[in-house]
């Protein structure tokens, strides 16, 4: 894999109890290979890899890429 640059993190930030990360694999079969349940304040850094290639977001939290931030939000 080439070397990592910072555009390869993504910062979550928990705003409400609940927040689900999900990592999901590379390849012809896409599954979920980790996940992480975040409370309230509570912030992960999470990095794109060989083996990870999508994140998933479930809940009210903020996203920071190198691309801007954004905002999730729970269904209602």
């Amino acid at each position: 894999m080439s070397e990592n640059k910072a555009s390869d993190f993504v910062v979550i930030k928990a705003i409400d109890n609940g927040v689900n990360v999900i990592g999901l694999t590379r390849g012809s079969d896409t599954r979920f290979h980790h996940s992480e349940k975040l409370d309230k304040g509570e912030v992960i850094i999470a990095q794109f890899t060989e083996h990870t290639s999508a994140i998933k977001v479930r809940g009210d939290a903020v996203i920071q890429t190198s691309f801007g931030e954004i905002q999730s939000e729970a269904k209602k």
